[in-house]
């Protein structure tokens, strides 16, 4: 629907002779309509943002096994060294909080479980998995051998 200007709607009711005051009311009126809700402010643009997984390595090394982690988001254009920086941010504030004066975060898993998604939205870390996921480790290699491809376009090992 296209949109016209007030002052063209204004021209056009004066043309046919409307009466001064009910114009002018009807001028105000179309002057309110076309402002801005204040609640329709313009956002702020999305940060960008990248995913970082951070291990769980309590002992200091990483198991021979599968071991767990969390997935997080950090801003895109911020380095992943400092991911723990912020998990650490965020449980202090927390920890400041009434609540977490009652039940504060101890530990990493403690932290990504429980302290509420605000602390972590202002230290600028995005929790993606409270839980922690397992990880399955790989050589990043696909064994060829035994493999060859059939007519619907699967993979298989038998002939």
């Amino acid at each position: 629907m296209p949109k016209i200007d007030v002052n063209k709607v204004a021209e056009i009711l004066k043309k046919n002779q409307i009466d001064p005051a009910l114009l002018r009311r009807v001028i105000e009126e179309m002057n309110l309509a076309v402002q801005p809700d204040p609640g329709d402010e313009e956002k702020p643009p999305a940060i960008k943002k990248q995913f970082v997984f951070l291990i769980s390595d309590p002992e200091g090394r990483l198991p021979k096994n599968d071991f767990a982690g969390w997935v997080l988001q950090i801003p895109e254009n911020e380095s992943p060294a400092t991911t723990k920086e912020r998990i650490y941010r965020a449980a202090y504030d927390f920890n400041a909080s009434k609540k977490g004066r009652m039940l504060p975060a101890k530990t990493m898993g403690d932290a990504l479980e429980n302290v509420p998604a605000k602390h972590f939205k202002e230290a600028e870390v995005w929790v993606k998995t409270k839980v922690p996921v397992l990880v399955v480790k790989t050589d990043n290699e696909i064994p060829m051998d035994n493999l060859k491809v059939v007519k619907g376009g699967r993979l298989d090992d038998e002939d």
